[in-house]
């Protein structure tokens, strides 16, 4: 088992280990804030999950908490980026109301990005902030989205158009749950995976071209290592945790063009395409790198283009919360292991994007 703490805000471990699940209850009833003790046993923990999720794995953390002094109680919602809207965020704030849940009480994250964004968004917000705990599921959950605290759902203009920075108290990921992945959503978290290498560690970036199913644990260590270390830097995105998303303004607008049938994971890998190319139309990298990074997404069998034009992409980019005025910021690689921002004038974006969906190598 291994601990990772993140010193933000809110200062919080992320514990990784194999059939950790369920010793979920333990950990919890180990960290500070969210234990039941002699004062006050028998704390409310919201288990909030998604149908796939809940058939897998609901009854053993719910198991684990009651065995530990928790009252569990459980919302299931449709499984899918559909469910992540303002409806179901107001169901889940009506749920907790529901079930008298008390500043002192927690909201428990079970499953992936879709499931921890919404349930860390109500926690956020429900008696203006209680207690929140992420339990990942998927890959691509584990190495990013559970980890730095942003929180949020999806109007229909754009994604993430409504949230909040909130940390979580703890971060538990069992890495044994990633054994039910799809092929498609274990390849949603190499996306990430992917991204974090081209952005700031060339070794990880190199070491990828073993399956990273050989080495899966010491991969998701040194990711969220990297997210640690920039969340602790920039926790609200004023400067290096812009980097972190690579490959995501232009995935966002392909998620949103497909009614989010291209998953999450898969549009960031078309997205960090169209930014390579671009970054060589734009002189900051050579073509090499451009290959390198092609060259990993075909691996993991991802894509490479899009298939939606330059003038629908830049047209959804606009809602984009990246967007400052006149300009949207772009993350562009100069190798792998290092990015910069540049600022695209939004009357040159689509030029641009148009740009990133036509090189051939």
């Amino acid at each position: 088992m291994k601990k990772i703490t993140v010193k933000a805000s809110k200062i919080y471990d992320i514990t990784i280990g194999a059939g950790i699940l369920d010793q979920a209850g333990l950990i919890m009833s180990q960290t500070a804030g969210i234990s039941c003790n002699a004062v006050r046993t028998g704390k409310t923990a919201a288990v909030i999950t998604d149908d796939n999720v809940s058939r897998l794995y609901e009854k053993r953390l719910v198991d684990s908490l009651s065995a530990n002094g928790y009252r569990a109680v459980s919302y299931v919602f449709p499984n899918g980026e559909s469910s992540k809207n303002t409806g179901t965020f107001i169901s889940i704030l009506n749920f907790l109301a529901e079930k008298q849940l008390s500043r002192a009480d927690i909201v428990v994250a079970l499953g992936g990005g879709v499931t921890g964004d919404l349930a860390g968004f109500a926690a956020a917000c429900y008696l203006r902030g209680i207690h929140f705990v992420q339990i990942p599921t998927t890959l691509l959950s584990i190495v990013d989205s559970s980890v730095g605290g942003k929180t949020a759902v999806n109007l229909a203009s754009g994604k993430n158009l409504a949230g909040a920075f909130y940390q979580p108290d703890a971060v538990i990921c069992d890495v044994t749950l990633l054994s039910t992945l799809s092929d498609d959503v274990f390849r949603d978290g190499c996306a990430e995976i992917i991204k974090t290498g081209v952005i700031a560690d060339r070794v990880l970036f190199e070491s990828l071209k073993e399956p990273v199913k050989n080495h899966l644990e010491e991969v998701i260590i040194r990711c969220i290592e990297i997210k640690r270390d920039v969340v602790a830097e920039d926790e609200f995105e004023t400067g290096v945790r812009k980097f972190l998303n690579f490959g995501h303004t232009a995935g966002h607008a392909i998620e949103l063009l497909s009614g989010y049938l291209i998953s999450h994971g898969h549009a960031v890998a078309a997205g960090m395409a169209i930014a390579a190319r671009m970054a060589v139309v734009l002189g900051i990298c050579d073509t090499n790198c451009l290959k390198d990074i092609l060259q990993m997404l075909q691996l993991y069998g991802l894509p490479e283009n899009s298939v939606y034009s330059a003038g629908d992409i830049a047209r959804v980019c606009l809602s984009d919360k990246k967007r400052e005025g006149d300009s949207i910021t772009m993350i562009l690689p100069v190798e792998t292991g290092k990015c910069v921002l540049r600022n695209i004038p939004v009357n040159d974006l689509e030029k641009v994007i148009q740009s990133g969906l036509e090189i051939t190598l």
